[in-house]
């Protein structure tokens, strides 16, 4: 009996992953469960057991990452999320992430993980009550998800420090500085 929960979520996992990979190559809806069975080495109805079909499990996948996310920052005394904590999230949940944030991903998605590391404009040095602080955050944001995720793609070619370094001078001093320090 007490090998019964691990399987169970070996099984999961299994599902999980296959899912992943096929969505980093296809849109969920050229993704079937069949497909995800026969890849994962089980039948449908194995399948079934877990998720009622594939958009529930791209549901699930996107679940956990944004409960993992709100775990982290409840459990986190920092102020707001750096780069750095942005890096943790592509370290701990990279599966995922490359297929959530890759070529086939969906933006209301994108949106939802924006909202969730800075859902308060507040907490940065942006003007208040301004009408360009919006696009602030909007530029703060996407510029740091893209490079994350570029990042990623090139299986992390720059060591994570040097990473949030440039992030981090991007951000407080520009391109022309990155250019004139290479």
């Amino acid at each position: 009996m007490k090998k019964q929960p691990e399987i169970t979520e070996k099984t999961k996992q299994s599902f999980i992953s296959v899912f992943c990979e096929l969505y980093c190559q296809k849109p969920v809806e050229k993704i079937t469960v069949q497909e995800i069975a026969n890849k994962s080495g089980y039948n449908r109805s194995t399948f079934y057991q877990y998720f009622s079909d594939v958009y529930d499990l791209l549901s699930f996948v996107e679940n956990d990452v944004l409960d993992f996310i709100r775990e982290k920052l409840i459990n986190t005394e920092q102020v707001d999320a750096k780069p750095r904590d942005l890096l943790l999230l592509f370290e701990e949940k990279g599966e995922y992430l490359n297929a959530l944030l890759g070529d086939y991903g969906n933006i209301r998605f994108i949106e939802k993980l924006k909202g969730e590391f800075f859902s308060d404009e507040q907490k940065y040095c942006f003007p208040k009550d301004s009408l360009v602080t919006p696009y602030l955050l909007e530029f703060h944001l996407s510029t740091s998800f893209s490079l994350l995720r570029l990042w990623q793609r090139r299986q992390k070619d720059l060591p994570p420090d040097e990473l949030v370094g440039l992030i981090d001078m991007l951000f407080t001093s520009g391109i022309s500085s990155v250019v004139k320090n290479s």
